[in-house]
């Protein structure tokens, strides 16, 4: 291996040094994360927002549509199922992109996987700005579908871009980076959707077609930064160009550790099932892997069964609940936007402290207790003084427990507890469930409300409990571990589920 550093060293003119001295990092770095995530997880959280603004306009474009087709109003309920539909396209379609984002950085490579992903974003805008010419309400449906691919793409190629790219000991804060751009997606998509913005009725297409301007600033901005280096030493088997990489992404100098790590990987992989990319099925059938796989699953399945997304559906009831006018609920609920955002960027600076672990467990048991407190609240609504005001808070101490942990922490561990080649399958897992979630909470949240009333949190409590248990009882630390040393806590695992035996693992 050193014999092989060396030489390639004097190849491409790289220093390597044995620890990195340099304070900060570099400036290319810092760059091609934001590069990246303005046309990446951003897109999901603005994505979510604003459509929620035009919800009215979309309704009456669909039944005027079939009023001048067919001659015939459609009823309250069958506009509610086609904008149910409208809604469900995007969660389908991010399932579609899961499940594709896995092939995609594997085929083409990190980073020219979040390039081609834009083109559904550019075909998605073109229809919706289309759609009113057309007469046509299934466009929009479509526009939203392609919409959800792009998100779903991104959702899982980011993190694993991020993960790969960043040092060992800044790989949880960049890795993170996705869920600030999430929430700061959120939060755009609720300032544009402002009715004084594009939130009115003549531009609510303008409002739905302003997802391109990212993916532009993406197009431009991210061809100029360097692929994955893991992926370009291990998957392609280019040392020389995962050299040249490293060195623009570390600044003038590159721990030798660092590469000697991959190598050692890479090595690691020739000596298993060689360099092809491991498929979803592989890893459910490999036993080396089961509490890895069992970790991403139940991570992935609670950040969307723990009711985050719902308690937005409650936050225009409990705010006017509070007293605040109709005409100002739009503005306060922006600060559920920036509540998040500001509970995301808290996280980047803890989870380097405190671990991912920690976060995760503390995390979900905040949220647990506030889902009590909001159902004792929304049961005493109207019988206690002070009630609307205890829901309001209890709404925005959700949102900020979920971003102090969960929404951050649950991205990166795919990329954390697997090796190069079953990293790939390891993210069409976790995002597949992730979205499968979301489209099935979505579905049965109203009629969760129906059945439970004031009660319809107490299974959003369950989940939270649940997933902080696992958590604290079986989820290994990862902060900065390499991949080598979460494979060994993860093998104790596997080996007492194995009866003791030492377990034979293909992770890398």
């Amino acid at each position: 291996n050193m014999y092989f550093i060396n030489r390639l060293l004097n190849k491409s003119n790289v220093v390597f040094t044995s620890s990195c001295k340099e304070k900060g990092h570099s400036r290319t770095l810092i760059l091609m994360v934001f590069s990246a995530a303005i046309g990446g997880t951003l897109q999901y959280g603005y994505n979510i927002a604003i459509i929620n603004a035009p919800t009215v306009y979309i309704q009456r474009f669909i039944n005027e549509t079939c009023l001048e087709r067919w001659g015939v109003a459609l009823s309250f309920y069958q506009v509610t199922l086609i904008w149910t539909l409208v809604v469900s396209a995007f969660s389908l379609g991010g399932l579609a992109g899961a499940l594709m984002g896995g092939p995609m950085a594997v085929f083409f490579g990190r980073k020219q996987a979040l390039l081609l992903n834009n083109v559904f974003l550019i075909a998605s805008t073109v229809l919706v700005l289309t759609c009113q010419v057309a007469g046509s309400f299934e466009m929009i449906v479509l526009s939203r579908f392609l919409v959800g691919v792009n998100s779903g793409v991104s959702m899982n190629v980011q993190p694993m871009y991020f993960g790969e790219s960043a040092p060992k000991k800044l790989r949880g804060l960049v890795a993170l980076s996705s869920a600030v751009f999430t929430a700061l997606g959120i939060l755009l998509g609720q300032v544009v959707g402002l009715t004084d913005v594009l939130g009115s009725e003549p531009h609510w297409p303008y409002l739905l077609a302003s997802n391109a301007i990212p993916g532009l600033v993406q197009l431009l901005a991210l061809p100029w930064f360097p692929e994955s280096p893991r992926y370009l030493l291990i998957d392609r088997d280019d040392p020389e160009a995962c050299a040249r990489a490293l060195r623009r992404l570390r600044g003038r100098a590159v721990p030798g550790a660092e590469m000697e790590e991959m190598l050692q990987e890479r090595e690691q992989v020739a000596a298993g099932r060689g360099t092809r990319a491991r498929r979803p099925w592989e890893l459910f059938s490999d036993r080396a892997l089961r509490w890895q796989l069992l970790s991403i699953v139940v991570t992935s399945s609670a950040m969307q069964l723990c009711g985050n997304d719902s308690i937005y559906f409650y936050a225009y009831y409990v705010f006017q609940e509070a007293g605040i006018s109709a005409s100002q609920i739009q503005y306060v609920t922006i600060g559920t936007g920036a509540c998040e955002l500001l509970s995301s960027l808290t996280c980047s600076l803890l989870i380097e402290r405190l671990g991912r672990r920690w976060l995760l467990v503390g995390g979900y048991a905040l949220m647990a207790t506030w889902a009590l407190v909001f159902t004792l609240a929304l049961s005493l609504q109207g019988t206690m003084p002070g009630m609307p005001y205890l829901s309001m808070a209890c709404v925005f101490a959700y949102i900020l427990s979920f971003g102090m942990g969960p929404a951050g922490v649950s991205v990166i561990l795919p990329a954390e507890v697997f090796g190069q080649t079953a990293r790939p399958a390891a993210y069409m897992i976790a995002g597949s469930l992730m979205w499968l979630n979301l489209f099935l909470v979505g579905m049965a949240f109203p009629f969760v409300v129906g059945g439970l009333g004031s009660f319809c949190f107490l299974p959003f409590c369950a989940v939270c409990l649940l997933a902080s248990f696992f958590v604290g009882a079986v989820l290994p630390e990862t902060k900065g571990k390499s991949l080598q040393e979460i494979t060994s806590d993860f093998d104790q695992l596997n080996s007492r589920a194995q009866g003791g035996r030492e377990p034979v693992s293909m992770q890398a």
